[in-house]
């Protein structure tokens, strides 16, 4: 005697029972999550677009210096559109990423690429210095 041959788990196919006509509340239910599904996806495209800032300003470090107390000093290159000024935001912070200083400078309309080196005041010991944003004027 030969033992049966295996069957499906869930049953065949032909087993099941026919599924029904798509009525007009499955349309209504699928649309709806489109609709959904589409405002998710633009709200998250604009989050995205927004926070890369101001793509016509941006600034490169190339060196800091927070040997000193009272002072931090940054080197930084700022591109930016030639006939446009542009003000930039720069940060100091400590070891546990608290911010000690700030300064905002202003970077005046001419030339497009410009190198520049600031000193920020710093209210407790600095072990970073960067530039947190720029934006046109």
């Amino acid at each position: 005697m030969s033992a049966p041959a295996p069957r499906p788990i869930l049953g065949t196919p032909d087993e099941f029972p026919p599924r029904p006509p798509m009525g007009r509340g499955r349309f209504v239910v699928y649309a709806v999550m489109a609709v959904v599904v589409a405002v998710v996806a633009g709200g998250w495209g604009y989050v995205i677009l927004s926070a890369r800032g101001n793509p016509e300003v941006r600034a490169d470090v190339i060196t800091f210096d927070t040997s000193r107390p009272g002072s931090a000093e940054i080197t930084f290159v700022v591109h930016k559109p030639d006939d446009r000024a542009a003000t930039c935001r720069l940060r100091a912070v400590d070891v546990h990423h608290v911010e000690v200083g700030t300064r905002e400078i202003t970077i005046p309309p001419g030339r497009g690429d410009v190198a520049l080196t600031e000193q920020v005041r710093i209210n407790a010991q600095a072990t970073s210095v960067d530039v947190q944003g720029c934006s046109l004027v």
